[in-house]
């Protein structure tokens, strides 16, 4: 049976929380509603738009977080299109992958980004190639639903048992726990560690390199 580790981009493979907030920020301007500070949208990170958008206006109907999410979009390719998009690899994350393929491990990742951002992200740091299965928003239903998991599980020819998600938000470590796989949470994201062990997480990792000790610990082990 083949091991898998999933991961989460957003907070996790790549640092993109403010070019997240300023496309958030364009969305709420546009339609003439407060702008949530940084610490709050950072909090919905991971979520699908329209799931994130609620979780910012629960009194807002559904047709406004709709809207709201076409509207991110569009603020979003305009930044794209202005060379403002910051994504950056997390210091850690390539030597990660390096010891993960190097134990035998195969990669996936698990997003709620669409499939064309993720395509373009994974891409720009040529690491794409990389991974057996990529699961996004637009094809699965948001986290914490363990939809993406468990398509990433049968591409890979894995198991439940045999499969880890690494990732950085309470929304990661509960798909993972419905999936019956076994959650790490990333420390060096957007949600608190307490918030990850809550969630289910078995262990939180500080830096990308103590991954592979977990995994030891916890799963090889």
């Amino acid at each position: 049976m083949n091991r898998l580790a999933i991961f989460d981009c957003d907070g996790t493979l790549v640092d993109s929380g403010a070019t997240i907030t300023a496309a958030l920020k364009a969305s709420f301007e546009r339609n003439g509603i407060p702008v949530p500070p940084p610490r709050v949208s950072r909090r919905v990170i991971g979520l699908s738009l329209t799931e994130a958008m609620a979780a910012l206006l629960p009194d807002a109907d559904p047709d406004e977080h709709l809207r709201l999410a076409e509207d991110y979009k569009v603020a979003f390719m305009g930044l794209r299109a202005a060379g403002r998009v910051e994504e950056p690899l997390f210091d850690g994350v390539l030597e990660l992958l390096d010891a993960l393929e190097g134990d035998g491990w195969l990669l996936a990742v698990a997003t709620g980004k669409s499939e064309r951002g993720l395509k373009h992200c994974l891409e720009g740091h040529g690491i794409h190639a990389r991974f057996v299965s990529l699961q996004t928003a637009d094809r699965n239903p948001s986290k914490p639903h363990p939809s993406m998991v468990e398509q990433a599980i049968a591409d890979a020819g894995a198991s439940p048992a045999a499969t880890v998600v690494v990732g950085d938000t309470s929304f990661d470590m509960a798909m993972a726990v419905n999936a019956g796989a076994t959650g790490i949470g990333a420390a060096w994201g957007y949600h608190d560690p307490s918030e990850l062990l809550d969630a289910g997480a078995v262990a939180v990792a500080e830096k990308p390199r103590e991954v592979l000790d977990v995994i030891r610990e916890h799963v090889d082990g």
